[in-house]
């Protein structure tokens, strides 16, 4: 796999003769965490992993709005010569995705929604709930490490059972940094994906896991329910919201067969 930049933003690519597909991580994540799935892919597919704006060598956004984000996805794309592609979020990527699906939709190949953040719905400027700027004022205090010692047990399913997983899930929510934290919190408490879902016109592949007690099961059903194609939802016995460390060859199988038949 080779790093690389793009209009800006930074990028995991395990490069391919045959499609591309656009991987979209979490917010207490980075491109690194796609690794496994990527390597479980099929051979000819160009598979790239961003570092969201703000995470890694990502510049960040102007504006703290999933809007924004997809504007600096289609750049991206745009600098890489990818008009198209298969888009496939996680958790906040799941808001971004969507968010670039509805504004964009001529430039998804497919469209797959993991353990998705339906987004919070608060006005811009206006005060973030108290859970949600809890995100902010604990990484301040506490620094990235302590941050992640405290949080990332969170993202599994019986995460003492796991400890290889713990450390990876760790390792990345280590990673992220303020400015780039507090516009993606910002982002997610302004998203709105079942309004941007009602926009989007194709059928999506949404998946969580079965014990997702971040983004539990009935956010991937009330998504479902606003996608007006539809599509399908596929839930994973024994993992939590970090599915592509706890499944990634599971996912990966699930993508593949979902984009033959897309």
């Amino acid at each position: 796999m080779m790093r690389l930049r793009a209009a800006g933003t930074e990028w995991l690519r395990r490069p391919g003769a045959g499609p591309a597909l656009i991987l979209l991580h979490g917010i207490g994540s980075d491109a690194q965490s796609w690794s496994q799935v990527m390597a479980a892919l099929p051979d000819d597919v160009d598979a790239l992993a961003w570092w969201a704006p703000g995470y890694g060598d990502s510049a960040p956004v102007e504006r703290a709005h999933p809007q924004a984000y997809a504007a600096g996805l289609a750049a991206a794309l745009d600098a890489l010569a990818l008009p198209r592609a298969v888009i496939i979020g996680h958790s906040l990527g799941a808001l971004f995705a969507g968010a670039f699906a509805a504004a964009f939709p001529e430039r998804v190949a497919g469209l797959a929604l993991l353990s998705p953040a339906l987004g919070y719905r608060v006005p811009e400027g206006a005060a973030l709930p108290d859970k949600v700027q809890a995100r902010i004022d604990d990484l301040a205090a506490l620094g990235p490490a302590a941050f992640a010692a405290a949080r990332a047990h969170r993202l599994l399913h019986a995460p003492e059972e796991k400890p290889q997983l713990l450390g990876e899930a760790q390792r990345a929510m280590a990673a992220v940094r303020l400015p780039g934290y507090t516009q993606a919190v910002q982002a997610l408490a302004a998203g709105d994906l079942l309004a941007d879902a009602a926009r989007i016109m194709q059928p999506a592949l949404m998946m969580c896991g079965a014990e997702d007690a971040t983004t539990p099961p009935a956010n991937a059903r009330a998504l479902h329910a606003a996608l007006p194609a539809g599509g399908t939802l596929r839930l994973f016995e024994g993992c939590g919201h970090a599915l592509p460390l706890e499944a990634p060859r599971a996912i990966a199988e699930a993508i593949t067969e979902w984009c033959a038949h897309v």
